[in-house]
């Protein structure tokens, strides 16, 4: 094994567990919104529904992702662009949103600047390591 192809076996090790970790995080706090109780939602404050709901269906293909990404399944890196794109998509809905003076949450904004900062890291890292196969 040379030093180049380890350093590629670390990288998708650290992605896959990224996209992992990040989907169950995401299914477990938009799941306490949108299937939890009032509370719940009222903790949350100003949500944005769409993009709860988006984020929350998003774990799932987020650990999809993952377990693709580790098993270098090169439909993985389709669905990591997928996600880094469809991610953006709903940031600018939220901007669109947020511009037409409705409520929202700023850790909604940073939240979303987040996933789509990780989204297209992963994205890109798994298509520079897996294109060589």
């Amino acid at each position: 094994m040379t030093i180049g192809s380890r350093q590629r076996g670390v990288s998708i090790w650290v992605i896959s567990l990224l996209a992992l970790g990040f989907g169950l995080l995401t299914i477990k706090e938009g799941g306490s919104v949108v299937l939890g109780n009032d509370a719940a939602r009222a903790a949350a404050g100003n949500y944005v529904p769409f993009v709860v709901w988006f984020n929350f269906l998003a774990g799932f293909a987020y650990i999809t992702a993952g377990v693709g990404l580790w098993l270098q399944k090169p439909w993985a890196v389709l669905l990591a662009v997928g996600i880094a794109v469809a991610t953006a998509l709903v940031f600018a809905a939220l901007g669109i949103h947020i511009y037409s003076g409705q409520a929202y949450e700023l850790r909604t904004v940073i939240a979303m600047t987040l996933r789509t900062l990780v989204w297209v890291t992963i994205s890109t890292v798994a298509f520079q390591v897996l294109r060589r196969r």
